[in-house]
């Protein structure tokens, strides 16, 4: 028996991740016990979690989404905590493993919690290592901790490593759908909605992921992710278009042989190999037919007229809380672009600003890194209003 917590339980990865731990459950392949489940405001159906699973440790953002879970389970009698300070609880709580499906800077704190506690993490928070990977990879490695990709590129990774010498790696291939707009000209892209943007031609995702998809910025978070996970030089780190997203990372060795992973889009796969790692067990997905999907393409991405991939490259490069910053910009402005107050063009735009009047710290703290992201969102929405 696995005792599993999930920050972000309401979310796509987190509501996908029950999912395939009901159907492993029912298949009796493995056995999972749900032991905590967090939510932002959704405490409707985080009760109904509760409920299903039979969760007796819950967190929710605010007192009254944790009045509304305290009537609507009183009969469970759950315990409820709230807000930042309630996550890092709940964080720290006995379990196996911690699924971080949870979106935005707030996965660093809880992130951290649970490996000092030695929890693994099953990690589907981007942030936790852009922002803070030199700080949360370093206290992994001292605490013993495994920190296994839930991201499909990353999990391909992942998968493409096993059985290989890292020192026989010559470049990790990540590969990117292109987005909705991937074929739109320069100019017309000033003018496309958060309607048109959240249009994923491949994927169902979330509206912050599929947003930064549409940029590039997806792909460039992942390249730092990748810095991190794999020990990797950002030289040795490649990004190559894929607009069928069948093939969902490779990895090349010294020999010229490259090793990829391919599957039809769906998180589930590798929600379900982070969960079952490094066995492999039945899965409901949908098996790859290639017959029925005929042609596989690639290209070269368009920095041009997508500079945020350039632009996570050169944080990256740079280190210390420029990727922090970076990626608080980045939020601003696609929460922003949702609103209407900036237009498409402008996510990359304002990102580039923010980092350019950045003053990097190098070797940061964790509480350095929270502060400069803090800063740098509310420096960004500051400006936008002027």
């Amino acid at each position: 028996m696995r005792r599993i917590g999930i920050i972000g339980s309401t979310g796509s990865i987190g509501t996908q991740t029950l999912e395939v731990i009901k159907e492993l459950n029912s298949e009796g392949q493995f056995s999972f016990e749900v032991t905590a489940l967090s939510a932002g405001n959704n405490a409707k159906l985080l009760a109904e979690q509760a409920r299903e699973f039979g969760v007796k440790l819950l967190c929710i953002d605010t007192e009254e989404g944790a009045q509304y879970l305290k009537e609507a389970l009183k009969d469970l009698n759950p315990e409820i905590l709230v807000g930042e300070e309630g996550l890092c609880a709940l964080a720290s709580s006995p379990m196996d493993v911690l699924v971080t499906a949870i979106v935005g800077m707030r996965g660093i704190k809880p992130t951290l919690a649970a490996i000092a506690e030695g929890t693994e993490i099953a990690l589907a928070n981007k942030e936790t290592l852009v922002a803070a990977g030199e700080v949360v990879m370093a206290e992994a490695k001292r605490r013993n901790v495994r920190i296994l990709p839930v991201d499909s590129e990353h999990s391909a990774i992942l998968q493409c490593l096993q059985g290989e010498k890292r020192a026989e790696v010559d470049k990790i291939i990540l590969t990117a759908s292109g987005g909705p707009f991937r074929t739109m000209p320069e100019k017309d892209l000033e003018k496309v909605t958060a309607e048109d943007a959240l249009k994923h031609p491949t994927w169902n995702m979330g509206g912050k992921i599929t947003i930064d998809c549409a940029s590039l910025m997806n792909k460039g978070l992942e390249v730092i992710e990748a810095k991190w996970l794999y020990d990797a030089s950002y030289d040795d780190i490649d990004v190559v278009v894929h607009p069928q997203s069948i093939i969902h990372s490779m990895v090349k060795y010294r020999d010229g042989s490259v090793i990829a992973q391919l599957g039809n889009p769906t998180m589930k796969l590798p929600i379900q190999y982070a969960l079952t790692y490094p066995s492999r067990v039945v899965s409901t997905v949908k098996p790859l037919d290639l017959s029925e999907i005929g042609t596989l393409t690639f290209e070269k991405p368009d920095t041009e007229r997508f500079p945020c991939l350039k632009l996570a490259y050169e944080a990256g490069r740079t280190g210390g809380t420029l990727p922090a910053a970076m990626n608080a910009a980045n939020e601003a402005a696609v929460a922003l672009f949702f609103k209407g107050k900036i237009g498409f063009s402008q996510i990359s735009r304002t990102v580039e600003k923010a980092m350019a009047s950045h003053k990097t710290i190098y070797t940061p703290t964790a509480e350095e890194i929270l502060a400069v992201s803090n800063e740098t969102y509310n420096k960004v929405f500051k400006d936008a209003a002027v």
